[in-house]
């Protein structure tokens, strides 16, 4: 908390806001605005229905953040939840909201990603719960769009307060104009700032040379208060002022009185203390929001000027150039968060009066304070936390212009910090950023640009643009294996990266060969206990998983789980939860439904208590155990469960995200077990057609989500659509699989009832015949799907009259469906009444 004094309207009322992030410290010297704070706040408290957002407009220097700040103040004690979001890069709104989250009881950053995770405050604002009174203040917003979808809506007794020097505000907010103070409002804040020594008539005076720009009289003020310089003395140098520098100014960007009143405090500055001037012209190339204390740190030498070298390498003489730049009002100084901030207004004139050899030279003393600074770990909550701060000042620097390896490193390093917290956007922005201008100055191949590509591509498969990431992985591939071999790690990330692509691809066939030989390539170079072969092992057991051979997928799976137990972190660990959900997966695809339950079950329990209900390997392995319940025949737990899977991932993911297509066909083969078939067919249709749009129509996911809404068809009694669907889905899964994928052998269990449905009873006899001797040569007399097959063969027979045959198949399979499932189990229940069996379609994770 920057600032817990209480005055004003709550002076003596001692309540706290039970959530206060990121407020600036109150202005001891606030002046006025009494008649514009309190039409603000009658603003924010009429509107009883939906929630307007309320604007604060004005050009830089009136003081448009310091009234939002005295607001925050003034009032904290009629909201429960103040929060303060720096808006003026956009791309890095949606973290600080994110942030917030764990005040309000959901999941974090790090648990869920920065998207998910400021989605789900949004929805909690609008909601009101757990708390319905709140504000959130948005300070230098720009464009009114950039903020479009992270503005809460909707509840009447949560506020928005916007800073801006943008007028198309004006549209879309009640805004609040804030313009220069009036003449005694100037006056009574120079009696303030200037505690004695002045007079009314001389404050007057100065305000109205000063223009009343509240930023100018900051200055002024600062100046006097600090050097004793009198009003007729600061006046005359004021005079002197070179009539084109009090002209060079726009309002909107350098108003005339802020740059003749910044001028004065400088020239006295470098007369008193010139290294702090130094300390000011770097921190002008930082971003406007706070600097953290201690980025100003002792570097290598070489890589900062000489007379700034000499400032960072005396702590004494640093914080006395701190405090002389915060006494003249140059920096604004936060003891509390050991942060310092410099106005954009002041940034600009600072930059404004260094040649273009002396801001690059600056630039790059701020590139290496940056890269010091910055942990060269990411990913834990200490490390996190550093890149936060540092992120905003990423952009302004300019590193994406900078040459520099360490540099380039540091970049790097905030991509893969981006990529880790799960801000996919801004990575994918930062990273199409470097990739273009570092290939411009240090052509394609240079090896930083290569790894910025690999950071591109995996914001890309993030973001499911499958495509893309495929064209780009297939041709980054070959230049990795030039410039740094074929056994560099970040080459054989490319490597593992393309086999993903394969899979998104529905290659399936193409993707195992291809990591068999990634494996055999990460073995030989890194060894068989490095985490990224482990990765490469897991790779393989899912295309194992997909190429029908589940009993070397299980194999696989045990071993990655069991090297990286050995061998890994197993606390709060995402890839030991990948690794356990994968065994659970390969357990229930050889039809071990109990065992599956059982490892899903403590998969699940482990992910909650580790890494939270919403982190998207708990939600993953939430989906995987709600079909494994389904398939054990516990409907009730599992039906509870896909509900709950889906409804978290709708919250986080939105409808056309993979991973919801994927919750929303398994809440809807379980609606189909529990006979909610019309609930079942409109959400299988609908993802049906999603899933063309994230895939593609000929991959191997769309025929089978078909198959499921085929099946639904049938029961609901239109066997002839069923049929018709299921021949164009069998037809393009095996052409895209092969006749002997299990895939497309389910697909023929299935078309057999649709035959049989309607009366071809011999040709669905035919089917089954053949389908039930490829899948026992695939998987095996006692599995689960070939019991299906066979239990439906023995109906099919006896319909058309072949009971001997039906007698023989059923005399095989009873026995096996008692000692594989048991005697209560639905699916042995199934075939001893005489009940059809179906092959469903569950989308794994690719």
């Amino acid at each position: 908390m920057s600032d817990t004094q209480v005055t004003g309207p709550n002076k003596g009322l001692g309540r706290l806001p039970e959530v206060w992030g990121g407020v600036p410290s109150r202005n001891k010297n606030f002046t006025g605005r009494r008649h514009q704070l309190r039409s603000l706040r009658a603003g924010l408290t009429n509107h009883v229905t939906a929630l307007v957002p309320h604007a604060l407009h004005g050009y830089g220097g009136v003081g448009k953040t310091l009234m939002a700040v005295e607001y925050a103040h003034l009032y904290r004690h009629e909201y429960d939840v103040v929060w303060w979001v720096n808006a003026d890069q956009p791309g890095l709104v949606r973290s600080s909201l994110a942030h917030l989250a764990p005040h309000l009881g959901l999941p974090g950053a790090n648990t869920t990603g920065i998207e998910e995770a400021s989605e789900s405050v949004l929805n909690a604002l609008r909601r009101g719960t757990p708390f319905h009174r709140w504000l959130l203040v948005y300070d230098n917003a720009d464009e009114p769009e950039d903020l479009r979808e992270v503005v809460p809506e909707g509840h009447e007794t949560g506020h928005v307060l916007i800073t801006s020097r943008n007028p198309r505000w004006e549209s879309v907010a009640e805004t609040v104009s804030v313009d220069v103070f009036p003449p005694a409002e100037s006056v009574e804040f120079l009696r303030k700032r200037i505690p004695r020594g002045i007079s009314d008539p001389e404050a007057a005076r100065l305000a109205e040379a000063l223009g009343h720009l509240p930023l100018a009289l900051e200055q002024a003020g600062a100046l006097r208060s600090e050097t004793g310089m009198s009003n007729e003395e600061y006046l005359r140098l004021l005079s002197d002022q070179p009539a084109s520098l009090l002209r060079e100014g726009k309002p909107s960007e350098y108003p005339a009185p802020m740059t003749a009143a910044w001028q004065l405090s400088v020239s006295k500055l470098q007369e008193n203390l010139p290294e702090a001037m130094e300390l000011l012209r770097c921190c002008a190339f930082f971003g406007p929001d706070p600097i953290p204390r201690d980025v100003f740190f002792p570097v290598e030498r070489g890589d900062v000027r000489p007379a700034m070298s000499r400032l960072l390498d005396n702590p004494i003489r640093l914080s006395r150039a701190i405090g002389q730049l915060a006494r003249y009002a140059l920096i604004r100084l936060d003891n509390s968060s050991r942060t310092l901030q410099v106005h954009r207004l002041i940034q600009a004139l600072v930059r404004s009066e260094l040649s273009p050899d002396e801001q690059q030279e600056v630039r790059r003393e701020v590139w290496a304070l940056l890269g010091s600074a910055a942990p060269k770990s990411v990913g834990d909550p200490a490390s996190n936390a550093r890149y936060l701060a540092l992120l905003p000042h990423l952009g302004p620097s300019g590193i994406a212009e900078s040459d520099r390896p360490e540099a380039r490193r540091f970049a790097l390093r905030v991509l893969s910090f981006l990529y880790v917290s799960g801000n996919h956007e801004m990575g994918e922005k930062y990273a199409s950023r470097f990739v273009e201008q570092w290939s411009t100055d240090s052509g394609p191949d240079d090896r930083h640009v290569l790894e910025a590509q690999v950071s591109y591509a995996n914001r890309l498969r993030e973001m499911g643009r499958y495509q893309e990431v495929r064209e780009l992985d297939e041709s980054l591939l070959p230049r990795m294996r030039r410039v740094l071999g074929p056994h560099h790690e970040q080459t054989l990330a490319v490597l593992s990266g393309l086999g993903a692509d394969l899979r998104n691809s529905g290659d399936f066939w193409q993707a195992r060969s291809h990591d068999e030989e990634a494996l055999r390539l990460h073995e030989e170079a890194l060894g068989p206990n490095d985490p990224a072969t482990l990765r490469a092992i897991y790779n393989l057991a899912i295309d194992y998983t997909l190429t029908s051979d589940f009993v070397s997928a299980r194999s696989l799976h045990e071993r990655v789980y069991m090297l990286h137990k050995r061998h890994g972190q197993t606390q709060g660990s995402p890839v030991l939860l990948t690794y356990v959900q994968g065994l659970a997966l390969a357990v229930r695809l050889n039809g071990d439904y109990t065992e599956a339950c059982d490892l899903g079950e403590d998969a699940l329990s482990y992910g909650r208590e580790q890494l939270g209900a919403d982190h998207p390997r708990t939600l993953r392995t939430q989906m995987d155990l709600a079909t494994s319940l389904r398939m054990a025949g516990e409907l009730d737990d599992a039906l509870e469960m896909a509900k709950d899977t889906h409804s978290r991932h709708l919250r986080l993911y939105g409808l056309d995200h993979a991973e919801t297509l994927a919750a929303a066909m398994c809440l809807s083969n379980t609606w189909r077990m529990t006979g909610a078939l019309a609930e079942a067919l409109e959400l299988a249709e609908d993802t049906d057609r999603r899933y063309d749009q994230v895939y593609g129509v000929d991959h191997p996911y769309n025929h089978g989500c078909t198959t499921n809404v085929a099946l639904l068809y049938r029961l609901l009694g239109d066997p002839a659509r069923a049929r018709e669907l299921n021949e164009d889905a069998l037809a393009g899964m095996e052409e895209k699989l092969g006749r002997d994928h299990h895939l497309s052998l389910g697909i023929t269990v299935n078309l057999a009832g649709d035959l049989a449905a309607v009366g071809e009873t011999k040709n669905a006899v035919r089917l089954g015949r053949g389908s039930l001797r490829r899948i026992r040569a695939l998987l095996g007399d006692e599995h689960p799907m070939a019991l299906t097959c066979a239990s439906n063969l023995v109906q099919d027979l006896r319909a058309e009259g072949e009971d001997e045959e039906a007698e023989q198949v059923a005399g095989q399979v009873g026995p096996l469906f008692t000692r594989v499932l048991g005697r209560e189990h639905q699916f042995t229940k199934a075939f001893l009444t005489g009940r059809r069996l179906a092959f469903d379609f569950d989308p794994r994770q690719l």
